[in-house]
């Protein structure tokens, strides 16, 4: 499963209108007390679907499930929206990895299960 860590600030909101206007949105929120079983509900939500990718930021507890509406290229939609240069973002194949960096502060993005 390859992920996409965004490490460079950015608006959460203006992040989550920028993909939503290429993809039908589907949200799992959670709290302390679920936040596990929504992380695997929105797991296998993603990988029962191949064409889906997971958003998951820092500061809110959602978990975001796009399908998109047509082809789209997250990567090349996100460089031109924010103009990302390449130490803005890292990709890793580890699931946790991508979730944990969130989770310390060390990221303030993750999508997950791009293409």
């Amino acid at each position: 499963m390859k992920n996409l860590i965004i490490k460079k600030w950015i608006e959460p909101y203006r992040l989550l209108e920028t993909v939503k206007e290429h993809c039908i949105l589907t949200d799992y929120t959670f709290d302390g007390s679920n936040k596990i079983n929504k992380k695997n509900n929105m797991s296998k939500d993603i990988q029962e679907d191949n064409s889906k990718f997971a958003l998951y930021m820092k500061n809110v507890n959602k978990f975001y499930v796009f399908t998109p509406k047509s082809d789209y290229d997250l990567l090349s939609n996100l460089i031109e929206v924010f103009g990302f240069s390449a130490e803005d973002y890292e990709f890793s194949e580890d699931f946790e990895y991508a979730l944990g960096l969130i989770d310390m502060g060390k990221a303030e993005a993750s999508f997950l299960n791009i293409n």
